[in-house]
């Protein structure tokens, strides 16, 4: 099976958010992961404003693709933190947005236990419930592996299970197709892109930073990440020049 690169005619930003919640006090490890609830909401309107339409992965394809063209931003969320659900899910339905999280399928109803080696405190990730409630406000579920693994640093056969397992887990508790994949950490190597092609995944998001340009392999795409210091201005810059670009390993 394989996968054509984006025809893309335009710079397509695809944002990567984690945390949607007040940051924890200053010198906590990552709390540029956090982004207030406040701080999104001006952001969702920011897009609505600058006639942006948010989009899931699946909703994305076809201007990926070069089948449609318009003025689009895909939006997405890390790991699955039940904070999405409570604090981002009603903007986005407010504005008429889709967006994809992606999930951890054996941390379903848990919490973000590979953060604890970090220090990050511990927060709750969606259940199968509200993972189902996130589908039918009209958002999507994607896979992040079944424990949030470095894939590099384990054996092919387990990267495999992890990649191919999560896609059937998650599927199996919301009842939804799961279509696109993320990887934990940005941690792949081509043995794993060829991992996610196999196993049945139409896209697949890194943590490469830039917008997705033509051309770009849809099973490396790029993001725009989006921290608890991203001004109104910022977002703006990333979202409509070279700005996030030129920020790209």
């Amino acid at each position: 099976m394989t996968t054509a690169p984006s025809t893309n005619r335009v710079p397509i930003p695809i944002l990567m958010y984690h945390q949607i919640e007040v940051a924890p006090t200053k010198g906590a490890p990552l709390r540029g992961l956090y982004v207030a609830p406040k701080s999104f909401a001006r952001q969702m309107w920011l897009l609505k404003l600058l006639g942006y339409q948010g989009l899931s992965m699946t909703d994305l394809l076809p201007y990926l693709r070069g089948e449609r063209v318009g003025k689009v931003v895909g939006i997405t969320f890390d790991d699955g933190f039940l904070n999405n659900h409570t604090n981002a899910l009603p903007v986005l339905k407010d504005h008429g947005f889709s967006s994809t999280c992606f999930a951890v399928s054996q941390h379903v109803g848990k919490t973000n236990q590979w953060d604890d080696k970090v220090g990050i405190a511990s927060a709750p990730l969606m259940n199968a419930a509200q993972l189902r409630e996130w589908i039918d406000g009209g958002q999507e579920v994607g896979a992040h592996t079944r424990h949030h693994v470095k894939l590099s640093q384990i054996s092919a056969a387990t990267a495999a299970q992890e990649i191919a397992l999560c896609k059937s887990e998650i599927e199996s508790v919301t009842g939804a197709p799961v279509r696109h994949f993320c990887y934990p950490y940005g941690d792949f190597t081509q043995e794993h892109v060829d991992m996610v092609r196999s196993a049945g995944y139409i896209s697949a998001t890194t943590t490469a930073r830039g917008r997705c340009l033509a051309g770009e392999d849809l099973m490396r795409l790029p993001r725009t990440i989006v921290t608890r210091s991203t001004t109104l201005l910022v977002l703006w810059l990333k979202l409509a020049t070279r700005y996030e670009d030129r920020r790209r390993a």
